[in-house]
């Protein structure tokens, strides 16, 4: 990473640790596997797997309490010691939200698709804590604009207080249209700093949808960077199935190319006691934040 003055120049020094190219981090039936045995990684997990018509996958939640997310497609879950959830999906995620379901640690889960093949996201953390398993429809969590211009992005907290009470993960969905920045002002969590900052890593997986009627190649952009005190360097390229990773450093923006609707599957963990998204932006930016208004 290089320093231009007051400004970073990103050089994409660090993706090759942080970033997971579709495929790049397939395991055991997943497509994308993100685990702690991933160098550095410690507080969550994401798997995603592609189900055919009336396929199943069955997964241990062992330590950590899962949300489950149909990316594409309807789904049946079983869970041992609970009632099945049968979760209302959709074709896409640019569709609109989609029911999701909430797992407690130390349960077997079978996922199995509901009609002619499904795509579904894991979203995984560590838990020291039990509650019961539970079916989050779609409009328990109504979509936030949030942000301005070409800056905005819509924001589906179905993972998130107060729709969902769990015992660390926090999990959400951003569709970024065509053309726009999201994840702006840059910002970060990764200092425990009471009702200000919380220490969270996050797992950002991007899909991607060209709005061009040739179909051309849809493609978005991830920007990470760091302090001179922890500094990390990350900018690439995405497409659908990829994977970027954040355990600490300023993030943003998330860019959708103008031709290219942008969609990303966060999922956030950290070791406080608090269960909370509390974020600082990078001060050099914060004020866009201020010019919104109320």
């Amino acid at each position: 990473m290089m320093r231009k003055g007051n400004r970073t120049v990103g050089t994409g020094a660090d993706n090759a640790r942080w970033v997971r190219r579709l495929g790049e981090a397939a395991s055991g039936g997943f497509t994308v596997a993100i685990t702690d045995a991933v160098d550095g990684w410690h507080h969550t997990s994401l798997r995603v797997a592609e189900l055919p018509s009336g396929g199943s996958l069955t997964h241990e939640t062992r330590a950590e309490e899962v949300v489950v997310v149909p990316l594409a497609g309807s789904v049946t879950i079983e869970v041992s010691g609970g009632d099945a959830i049968s979760l209302e999906g959709r074709v896409s995620v640019f569709d609109g939200p989609s029911d999701t379901a909430y797992v407690p640690r130390h349960r077997t889960i079978t996922v199995q698709d509901s009609g002619t093949g499904a795509r579904v996201a894991l979203c995984g953390a560590r838990a020291t804590s039990d509650r019961e398993p539970r079916r989050i429809a779609a409009d328990e969590a109504t979509p936030e604009h949030r942000g301005a211009g070409n800056a905005s992005r819509e924001v589906r907290g179905f993972g998130l207080p107060p729709v969902l009470d769990a015992d660390s993960i926090l999990v959400c969905e951003v569709i970024t249209p065509a053309g726009n920045w999201s994840s702006w002002p840059p910002h970060k969590h990764d200092e425990h700093l009471p009702g200000v900052e919380a220490e969270l890593e996050e797992i950002y997986y991007f899909e991607t949808h060209s709005i061009d009627p040739r179909g051309t190649d849809p493609v978005g952009y991830q920007r990470v960077y760091g302090t001179a005190e922890r500094p990390i360097d990350v900018l690439t390229e995405v497409r659908t199935g990829d994977v970027v990773l954040v355990p600490h450093g300023w993030h943003g923006p998330a860019m959708a190319a103008p031709d290219t609707d942008l969609y990303y599957l966060n999922v956030m963990a950290g070791p406080g006691a608090e269960r909370a998204w509390l974020i600082s932006d990078d001060p050099a930016h914060a004020w866009v934040r201020e010019s919104w208004g109320p």
